[in-house]
């Protein structure tokens, strides 16, 4: 069931989202040359506890960190490791947040030192089909305007959008109804309603939208080996423009 959030409930969230900002503001400074992806999983750690809240995903379904850090062809969950960033690699953070029984979830791709042209343009294509899909979000229109509004935008670069993970509603839980494809044809699915909250999250690979998981049983690689980037928002539906609850 989609649930529909109160006013008290959205401002529970956008306190969740809030700390979710903070943290991603912390790494998105902290992201270097020599620094190691456990580090930024520290970092955004603290961050989260000093703001008042929980990190998420620590122990969510036995995941042992407190961000998801995927690097290059990791495309999503890959483990927080004493691996050093090099110039020209890039890292996919994704963080969750929980305060007052409510969560906010959302991720960002960041360069480190010097990357191609192609691989900004690879990230640029992820964020920009992250803001056509929440452009979407509107009270009235069907959950697949999303879906086809970042599949449209990531496909028209050129790039492919991964099938086998999506979005998901979020609130008390932090995943609950309805799933959120980043692919799909317009005008079907639920009727979006004001009070809804999403987290829409565009996983978007240079080559074959095709993934596999590694056997740590977590770490998924596009089948390819070729790059992959992620970007997320926590969003609420409104009776106007939709709300980003993760503003970073």
């Amino acid at each position: 069931m989609i649930t529909i959030k109160s006013a008290r409930e959205l401002a529970y969230m956008r306190e969740a989202g809030r700390i979710v900002a903070k943290a991603h503001a912390a790494v998105a400074q902290a992201v270097r040359v020599g620094i190691t992806s456990l580090e930024l999983n520290q970092l955004a750690e603290e961050t989260i506890i000093n703001e008042g809240g929980r990190p998420a995903f620590k122990g969510l379904y036995g995941f042992p960190f407190a961000v998801c850090a995927s690097i290059n062809e990791e495309v999503v969950h890959g483990f927080p490791s004493l691996r050093k960033l090099k110039n020209g690699d890039i890292i996919s953070i994704d963080i969750g947040a929980e305060i007052n029984g409510y969560y906010g979830d959302g991720a960002a791709t960041y360069p480190v030192g010097d990357v191609s042209s192609k691989v900004l343009q690879l990230l640029h294509a992820t964020e920009e089909s992250l803001y056509k899909g929440i452009a979407q979000a509107r009270a009235g229109n069907r959950l697949s305007d999303i879906s086809h509004a970042v599949q449209t935008c990531a496909e028209g670069y050129g790039f492919s959008v991964v099938r086998d993970y999506v979005g998901h509603g979020i609130g008390t839980k932090p995943h609950e109804e309805p799933q959120v494809p980043n692919f799909g044809r317009p005008g079907r699915g639920p009727r979006l309603q004001a009070g809804m909250t999403l987290a829409i999250e565009p996983m978007i690979n240079m080559g074959t939208y095709e993934v596999r998981t590694l056997s740590d049983n977590w770490t998924v690689v596009t089948l390819d080996a070729k790059l992959s980037a992620h970007f997320e928002h926590t969003i609420a539906i409104t009776d106007d423009q939709p709300e980003i609850l993760t503003k970073m």
